[in-house]
């Protein structure tokens, strides 16, 4: 910053100190920090893009952008560590072969594959060392950087996302937890035999390595150039998926995310994967839902606003303007619902009006409410369950598969 604002001074250009911290080079240098602070970067910048959309500017927008595409794994002898902590010296004799490359690194920790001497093909999650015990002060660190560098708008509050950050971090980090969560998503899916769960293996998990069965597949989004019958297949038996795990489970896989799916078209079936956010709905609130639902269903916004009082969505005292601007918001994302026959994602500029709606309110009017967690947690399954059908560019007949939940 000091050797750009001594060139500008020679230059006689005018010194902003935005300008001066994101030059290219800094902004490269500042996301390689970031890359290492791993789990609080990427969730922070995960619900920021949720929620503030396309508010962001465009410098934070290519940040978390090469964050994602360049998530940071690691060292293969800090990998080897975390095993022999794990399993003991000599872990490696079981297996005939274990690669350090990991498949996939997400903010909790990275999985790799392997294939023990007894035939086993593995997928082995391991927690970035020490990861537990810093997401509150790591979190905490991003703000403060985000702030310092004006990269988040001013008038935007983001002391509640960070507060979701470091909720949904701590319940990732609970390896135990996630494999109690599989057995029990296995136990509501049952037999049907269009999905495949990973299994886990107790002998060779702990709090810090989650050891699972393999589950292969190509990824769900290549089928974007499938034909359109495979597209509207998957796509429908998605969505009706979610519609089980809340209506009928009350048991939620909230991470929609495209890289937890798979598709094994051998089989034709659907591999689902990571379970760390997986999240219990009460029957009162699933009841309460499925009012607002209905209401949104029928157009009804005087109901819609009743039932999103009931929900949380609104307050009692909230502004007239809020909640004619929230309760015409909600109709919005219902769109798909009350249309007669199949909804066509593809074509739709649905989201794109709903962020629209989303920043009036919270932005334009300087307004920042965010509903409770067991919401927002169903808001990014929701949405994510929309973009993944939007990639497929699927036609979903949306009305018909939530009709038996609402009616």
């Amino acid at each position: 910053m000091l050797y750009e604002g001594a060139s500008h001074l020679v230059a006689g250009k005018p010194l902003r100190a935005f300008d001066l911290i994101m030059t290219p080079a800094n902004a490269r240098h500042l996301t390689e920090r970031l890359s290492e602070m791993r789990g609080a970067v990427m969730k922070v910048g995960q619900l920021l893009s949720m929620e503030a959309g396309d508010y962001l500017p465009p410098e934070l927008t290519d940040i978390l952008a090469r964050l994602r595409e360049n998530a940071y794994s690691m060292p293969q002898g800090e990998v080897a560590l975390v095993l022999k902590n794990a399993w003991g010296r000599g872990w490696e004799d079981d297996f005939e072969r274990f690669s350090f490359t990991p498949l996939a690194a997400a903010s909790i920790g990275q999985v790799h594959e392997a294939r023990t001497k007894d035939g086993q093909h593995l997928a082995i999650k391991i927690q970035y060392p020490g990861i537990r015990d810093s997401i509150d002060s790591d979190v905490n660190n991003v703000a403060t950087l985000l702030k310092l560098l004006r990269l988040v708008p001013k008038d935007y509050d983001i002391s509640p996302l960070l507060d979701e950050a470091k909720q949904q971090l701590h319940q990732e980090a609970d390896y135990y937890a996630e494999a109690d969560s599989i057995t029990e998503y296995q136990s509501c899916i049952g037999d049907d035999s269009g999905f495949e769960l990973p299994s886990v293996d107790s002998s060779r998990s702990t709090a810090e390595v989650l050891t699972m069965s393999f589950v292969p597949g190509v990824p769900i989004e290549s089928l974007a150039s499938a034909s359109s019958q495979v597209r509207n297949q998957i796509a429908t038996r998605l969505v009706a998926l979610v519609l089980k795990e809340v209506f009928e489970w009350g048991l939620v896989q909230t991470d929609a995310n495209f890289g937890n799916y798979r598709y094994q078209p051998d089989q034709d079936r659907i591999g689902l994967l990571d379970f760390g956010a997986t999240r219990h709905y009460s029957g009162d609130f699933i009841t309460a839902l499925r009012r607002l639902m209905a209401a949104a269903r029928r157009d009804d916004l005087s109901a819609i606003e009743s039932h999103a009082l009931e929900l949380g969505y609104l307050r009692a005292d909230e502004v007239k303007q809020y909640r004619q601007g929230l309760c015409k918001m909600i109709r919005t994302v219902a769109e798909p619902m009350r249309q007669q026959g199949p909804f066509d994602f593809g074509r739709s500029d649905l989201s794109q009006r709903v962020a629209d709606q989303a920043i009036s309110l919270r932005l334009h009017q300087r307004y920042m409410h965010l509903p409770p967690t067991d919401i927002l947690f169903l808001h990014r399954k929701f949405g994510g369950s929309y973009l993944l059908c939007a990639r497929l560019r699927a036609q979903v007949d949306i009305g018909a598969l939530v009709a038996p939940y609402i009616n």
